[in-house]
């Protein structure tokens, strides 16, 4: 590296070592609130220790993990949603699939992401705790965050919305928000974000979706325009709260996922550091 990169490597390892770091995943464990449109995660000891026992006394122990890719904390590919037989940029679903993985716009597309990261906190903005169920997260208050935190959206931004729900994520059936409905995004919603420029957004919720009560995911509208119409992935799941509560708006953003090729989505620990 040249003189002045190794300079600008130094100061970023500097700020790194002083800036609290955010942890914005949750910890995956058997019995965890998850979507029942995917395979159940499910961690199990396979091996325990002393079931083989080396010659100087040493054992080890070991897991067996099965678990859907968009279950816990997670980030959607572009091939996650289609319309009208199309994904993004006009790719035939039929034919991206015919592999038994995506030939094209699976997650391992999705490059770890460094850069600045944005939280708009709706709850904040409403004077409440959280969300209530099934409401719609609109422009004007999506607006309102931005002005009341003196944020800015830019392109190339990480924009996470928090809608407080994240508080039910220790009760899984509350957290699915089957009776009480689920707040989030609406289809005006995502198209102002995309509209800024957004290259992530991200939720506190197991869809990034408004979810009316009883109507479980009959209708994606945010996901069509999101991952089919514009192109930008989607982060679900999230613990947002810490930094919510640490009034911490604007922050250094690092999403790095499991790497699956042709795959839907993947797993991730996304950190936000300030």
């Amino acid at each position: 590296m040249t003189g002045s990169r190794v300079d600008a490597a130094r100061a970023l390892i500097d700020l790194a070592a002083q800036a609290a770091v955010y942890d914005l995943g949750r910890p995956m464990q058997n019995g965890m609130a998850q979507s029942p449109n995917h395979p159940q995660f499910h961690h199990c000891l396979d091996r325990l220790h002393g079931d083989r026992m080396r010659p100087d006394g040493g054992s080890a122990a070991a897991d067996l993990l099965t678990t859907g890719c968009h279950v816990g904390t997670h980030v959607d590919a572009l091939a996650h949603v289609s319309h009208e037989g199309q994904l993004y940029g006009g790719v035939d679903a039929a034919e991206a699939q015919a592999g038994g993985g995506f030939a094209v716009l699976g997650i391992d597309e999705l490059p770890p992401f460094v850069g600045r990261g944005v939280l708009l906190d709706i709850p904040g903005l409403l004077g409440t705790d959280a969300c209530n169920g099934g409401h719609e997260i609109t422009v004007a208050e999506l607006e309102g965050a931005v002005a009341r935190q003196e944020s800015t959206v830019q392109t190339g931004d990480a924009v996470l919305v928090r809608s407080g729900w994240g508080t039910h994520f220790d009760d899984p059936q509350g957290y699915l928000g089957v009776d009480t409905g689920v707040p989030g995004v609406g289809e005006a919603g995502a198209r102002w974000l995309a509209d800024q420029g957004a290259a992530l957004v991200g939720a506190d919720t197991l869809a990034f979706e408004c979810i009316p009560a009883r109507q479980g995911h009959a209708l994606l509208p945010a996901h069509r325009v999101l991952l089919v119409e514009r192109g930008v992935n989607i982060i679900e799941a999230m613990d947002l709260d810490g930094l919510a509560a640490a009034r911490v708006f604007e922050f250094l953003f690092v999403l790095s996922h499991l790497n699956i090729y042709g795959a839907t989505g993947a797993p991730v620990r996304p950190l936000a550091l300030a």
